[in-house]
């Protein structure tokens, strides 16, 4: 039987400023500001990565599920 590993959508806290850009293409509305920092809801999350893409200062990124 495979082994399924999870992978995990993680904002780096200290590279995000709170632009938005990755709220603004999330389809799902994985994602919200809270206190001027992107903060996702796991269970909305695709792991589609259109977020990671328009993020200006690459603070997104997806861990595990390798």
């Amino acid at each position: 039987m495979a082994e399924v590993l999870a992978a995990t959508f993680v904002v780096d806290e200290e590279l995000c400023y709170g632009c938005g850009a990755c709220i603004a293409l999330c389809p799902t509305s994985a994602l919200d500001l809270k206190e001027r920092l992107a903060v996702v809801k796991q269970e909305k999350c695709t792991l589609c990565e259109y977020c990671i893409r328009s993020c200006p200062v690459f603070a997104l990124r997806i861990e595990g599920g390798d």
